[in-house]
């Protein structure tokens, strides 16, 4: 199959299809159809702009089929006020209810955010889900063992030793800080030296984040846990990633057991033009 097919008799001949290909790959001449340069097979990167550009539905990729793209449907829009107002509501949430959360919703959530933007469409973000309560808190206790370690070998006066010293009083009260009795943690995890994963892994994080609240749900970064799994073996070995494979990610998942009222200021945006 070539690597397109263009429909002639619905084709509008706009040549949006060209203009709006990253890579090239589509050469377009005014009262002409799309066609592919030289070489597209090689640098085509099928992210699908082709198909989601095209107001007629006449071009079709190999990879990203026109029939499996719905269309968008403009009555679900968001209205600038209703995004705005959507993303300031969106809480850290660090306190959750004892309720597990359904495998089903842990996977909507990673089926949305594979959407997120990756670089040259590499799509390299793996998921590793962790919904065991007692699991967790292993998890946990390695890390709070990775913050010994910190502090063990720091100087006492240093900010992070005297900052770490508190997360452990209060783990060792029995309050877990590190990762808060989380009923999911969410791992992201690619190649090793795969220059697009760390953003990659962020960005799809970021997204599945955002879905979490129109799910009911709440997340928070799993900050320590995420310094820890590039820097520590027992927690390296813990999440048992591929050999090939470092975590880039993590995230705590379950419902809130608080709701918030309000939409807290933000000191004001440093901005330069030039």
């Amino acid at each position: 199959m070539n690597l397109f097919s263009v429909d002639r008799e619905s084709c509008k001949q706009d040549g949006i299809c060209a203009a709006v290909c990253p890579t090239g790959v589509i050469s377009f001449q005014k009262g002409g159809y799309p066609a592919p340069v030289d070489d597209a097979e090689n640098m085509c990167i099928g992210c699908g702009h082709c198909v989601a550009a095209c107001s007629t539905g006449s071009l079709s990729h190999r990879e990203v089929a026109v029939g499996q793209c719905p269309p968008i449907r403009k009555e679900l829009h968001l209205s600038a006020e209703h995004c705005e107002h959507f993303l300031r509501s969106r809480r850290s949430i660090r306190v959750y209810k004892s309720e597990p959360v359904a495998r089903a919703d842990i996977s909507k959530l990673i089926e949305i955010a594979r959407y997120a933007p990756s670089g040259h469409n590499c799509q390299c973000v793996e998921w590793l889900v962790f919904d065991k309560r007692e699991e967790i808190h292993r998890l946990a206790g390695i890390v709070a063992d990775w913050m010994r370690f910190v502090v063990d070998t720091m100087p006492e006066e240093s900010d992070l030793s005297r900052y770490m010293g508190k997360v452990l009083k209060n783990w060792e009260k029995g309050n877990d800080v590190i990762l808060r009795n989380a009923p999911v943690l969410i791992v992201t995890h690619a190649e090793v030296g795969n220059r697009m994963a760390p953003s990659s892994c962020t960005l799809a994080l970021s997204y599945l984040e955002l879905a979490a609240t129109s799910m009911g749900l709440g997340s928070c970064w799993a900050g320590y846990l995420m310094v820890a799994a590039t820097t520590f073996p027992p927690l390296k070995e813990a999440l048992c990633l591929p050999k090939s494979h470092v975590c880039h990610g993590g995230m705590m998942v379950g419902y809130p057991k608080f709701s918030y009222h309000r939409l807290p200021a933000r000191k004001p945006p440093s901005i330069t033009w030039r």
